[in-house]
């Protein structure tokens, strides 16, 4: 065993800045090199710039894993696969990126989310409560505040207040980001969404609204993916079956009566977990969670507001133009992935609320994008020997 690995890092923003400063009381952990898009010389914010480097050359020859937490999907894209090419695994923080390409790579390398985000620490969660019996129903979100679509004073005023960038505060606020989250953690954890844009249960207390997702995931037969809105919480759940001889136990444990049982995890605290699922990887070689290689749910662009045909989108996630929402992939097999949304430009108008189709965009041809439509047709494939009559599918 090394006396310590070296960590490359891709992106220079919130998580990374926490990560790095987390990484400088870590022993086993040392970030190396720090790849960054912007002038390294211009960067004061930065803990420690002289890690930064403008070349995913250097950074791959001076480290053992890379931590990638860019939220940029097609950055991330052309990353990750020159990494996994050099034989180096990857831990991310990064759900934007899996969603929309992350099972193109599943079986090119070493690749995982980390936990410390939602999906990370539901799929942690879950592997904790299946040792002790449970059987899932709900893996649950908690958000606190939705707005489909804030206006632009309100979002500037809230990045300066929590010191993050616009298109974060406003991915956050207008449910796209749960949308990508509860995606991954949907086909990462063998879920499904109960309905397109998932239920999102308005819930002051977060085991009544639990309950009721859990209600509904009984009644479709299958676990789902979804969230509460409830203003005072923070964290994530499992809304949870367990034997029903347990039941005297688990009420005198403070779980209530049943026959569901909500395991709540309040906090996840991103940046510093990240070096759990390093530690997994480097030590077990084990991921944590992915996308798989055949996902069933995507997160399909949603217009805000009408746009005419010529409109030019430079960011989707984020944006005040569009917002994300969770979808099958089969049902809307045509739907362009927010995450893809990069310096596109509308071929027609769109109206307010309208799903947005390749038909109706001019994209850039980006590694990304053929990812994805690998992704599509392998998901289309897999569909079409599934319907197969028996006789013919085992010739």
């Amino acid at each position: 065993m090394a006396d310590s690995y070296r960590i490359g890092v891709v992106g220079s923003g919130f998580i990374a800045r926490g990560f790095v400063m987390a990484m400088q009381h870590v022993k086993d952990l040392r970030v190396t090199r720090v790849l960054t898009r912007t002038d390294i010389r211009n960067r004061p914010d930065f803990p420690r710039p002289e890690l930064f480097t403008n070349s995913l050359d250097d950074l791959i020859e001076h480290a053992d894993l890379v931590v990638e937490c860019s939220g940029d999907v097609l950055h991330a894209t052309e990353v990750v696969s020159r990494v996994l090419e050099a034989g180096l695994p990857v831990v991310t923080m990064d759900a934007e990126f899996h969603i929309t390409t992350g099972s193109y790579f599943v079986d090119r390398g070493l690749l995982t989310e980390a936990e410390g985000d939602q999906p990370g620490c539901l799929a942690a969660l879950r592997e904790d409560i299946l040792q002790m019996g449970f059987r899932p129903l709900v893996y649950g979100n908690i958000k606190r505040y939705l707005n489909h679509n804030p206006t632009p004073e309100e979002m500037h005023f809230w990045a300066r207040k929590q010191g993050i960038t616009l298109p974060q505060v406003t991915a956050f606020t207008d449910g796209t980001k749960v949308q990508i989250e509860q995606a991954l953690v949907a086909n990462g954890l063998g879920a499904d969404i109960a309905v397109r844009g998932m239920l999102g249960i308005q819930s002051p207390d977060v085991e009544v609204g639990a309950r009721t997702l859990a209600d509904g995931a009984r009644r479709l037969g299958h676990p789902i993916s979804d969230y509460v809105l409830s203003p005072g919480a923070a964290g994530v759940f499992i809304a949870a079956e367990h034997d029903d001889y347990q039941r005297d136990y688990l009420q005198y444990l403070k779980l209530g009566d049943g026959p569901y049982y909500v395991l709540l995890r309040p906090f996840h605290l991103c940046h510093l977990e990240i070096q759990k699922t390093i530690r997994r990887v480097l030590f077990e070689r084990r991921i944590l969670l992915n996308n798989t290689s055949h996902p069933r749910i995507s997160v399909a662009t949603i217009a805000k507001r009408r746009l005419p045909k010529g409109t030019r989108i430079e960011r989707g996630i984020g944006s005040f133009e569009v917002r994300g929402e969770a979808v099958r992939i089969l049902d809307e097999p045509d739907h362009v992935p927010i995450g893809l949304m990069a310096d596109v430009v509308l071929t027609r108008d769109v109206e307010p609320g309208e799903l947005i189709r390749f038909d109706d965009v001019e994209l850039p041809d980006t590694l990304a994008l053929r990812a994805w439509q690998a992704i599509l047709e392998r998901v289309r494939l897999k569909k079409a020997v599934e319907e197969q009559p028996a006789s013919t599918a085992s010739r």
